[in-house]
């Protein structure tokens, strides 16, 4: 096993993983599969977004296009559109936050980082785009890599794999080589619940996300509000909060040190509690 990586590099400000981090999710979309078309408009989204900081979120991770199940890949300026007006906001009024921007293309990366974003999450890990990689690594900015099978429109379609665990692992490995060979330094790991899993994979892949650790590297968890919970509970995105935290509670103790939440002070919550038990 590596040692581990406790930080990263946003622009010569150091984010610690010593302790869990909380990224928020704001979606400036009309179409995501929990809070889309709640927060598109510029005063909604900026109004989310101090909500968010105001309870402890120490990242806001920006989306423009929706990649749900399902969901149409939009064009970079559309997805420019949509976020960099809401960028230079935050930076003006909330310049201690760190900025996450959720995109797959290259030019959206060179466009936010002007802007001042702080790191890049690509649900694609490069595949959509192959101008990604060099892009992120030249602007030494942090990376997350996630793992998705097929694509938003098509990854749900019955995936299939020998060993998901073994699979989402040797792609980690991969790809993380391929970045490393380009010269980037900060790179963080998803192993992408949903995107190209069944409910049994998904669990399987918080059960054994400890084996992920390996690689040295901080490891994001975003299950927040998602089929894997209302599905299983015969419920809905609106009912998942309590499944929800039950989930983020287990992902901590499997190494994660991110959880990418909707609900900011619960997710809190389940740190403080997680953090009180460690230190008896």
């Amino acid at each position: 096993m590596l040692h581990p990586q406790t930080t990263i590099n946003c622009r010569g400000r150091l984010l610690s993983f010593v302790e869990p981090k909380i990224m928020g999710v704001l979606n400036v979309t009309k179409d995501s599969f929990f809070d889309g078309g709640r927060y598109h408009a510029l005063d909604t989204a900026l109004a989310q977004a101090e909500k968010m900081l105001a309870e402890g979120a120490d990242i806001i991770d920006i989306g423009g296009m929706s990649s749900r199940p399902g969901a149409e890949l939009i064009s970079p300026k559309e997805e420019q559109a949509r976020i960099l007006p809401i960028i230079e906001q935050l930076k003006k009024r909330f310049p201690e936050a760190f900025i996450s921007v959720d995109t797959v293309y290259s030019s959206t990366v060179e466009r936010v980082f002007d802007f001042g974003a702080d790191m890049i999450n690509d649900v694609s890990a490069g595949a959509f785009d192959d101008k990604m990689y060099e892009t992120v690594t030249r602007l030494d900015i942090p990376y997350i890599l996630m793992h998705m099978q097929g694509s938003p429109k098509t990854m749900q379609n019955a995936p299939k794999y020998k060993d998901v665990v073994e699979e989402v692992l040797d792609f980690f490995i991969a790809e993380v080589g391929k970045l490393r060979a380009l010269g980037a330094k900060d790179i963080l790991i998803d192993p992408g619940f949903g995107f190209g899993k069944s409910i049994a994979h998904n669990y399987t892949l918080v059960k054994k996300m400890h084996v992920f650790r390996i690689l040295g590297l901080p490891i994001v968890t975003g299950v927040s509000r998602k089929s894997m919970i209302y599905k299983l509970l015969d419920s809905s995105p609106e009912h998942a909060l309590n499944g929800s935290s039950v989930l983020h509670f287990k992902a901590l103790e499997e190494g994660s040190r991110i959880l990418r939440v909707h609900d900011v002070a619960p997710a809190l919550e389940v740190i403080t509690i997680w953090k009180q038990l460690n230190a008896l």
